[in-house]
């Protein structure tokens, strides 16, 4: 069994606080980023942040569907921590400012994968689906928060 880690990054235009506060807020924001490859998503505790409790099915591949139910943490600045009570997978978000109006927010989720020929083919495969599943969504908080702070 080895560690698997998918890692993707986006700059955005908009202020590292705004887009940590988009990313943080379970309850509305979130919900908008998710692709089709999410479902049955719920807010069962918080909301926002730190205390969070959020469930949703992830089906990655076809064949593939994680039941999670992950707890939120901020364990520093600019950091979202997701983890998940019925596996092994941890996802952190790191948002960072990057220039004058603009923000590096990276994705990385790690997890212990299969052995053997299975776990072969995980390593192989199973971050590049979860890097284009993070892209979208990435690009809908970029969608979401550029140009919000400038309207009105």
């Amino acid at each position: 069994m080895g560690q698997v880690e998918a890692t993707t990054q986006r700059t955005i235009a908009a202020s590292a606080d705004d887009v940590f506060d988009a990313l943080a807020d379970y309850q509305g924001t979130r919900p908008k980023l998710l692709t089709e490859h999410f479902s049955e998503y719920e807010v069962r505790e918080g909301g926002d942040g730190k205390g969070t409790l959020v469930h949703w099915k992830l089906q990655a591949t076809s064949k593939r569907v994680r039941d999670c139910l992950l707890e939120v943490d901020e364990p520093t600045d600019g950091q979202l921590v997701e983890k998940d009570r019925n596996s092994s997978m941890v996802t952190t978000w790191v948002v960072t400012p990057a220039g004058e109006g603009r923000a590096q927010v990276t994705v990385a989720t790690r997890w212990n994968g299969a052995g053997g020929i299975g776990g072969f083919f995980e390593r192989t495969f199973a971050p590049k689906g979860l890097c284009r599943i993070y892209d979208a969504m990435l690009a809908k908080l970029a969608a979401e928060v550029e140009g919000a702070g400038t309207a009105g």
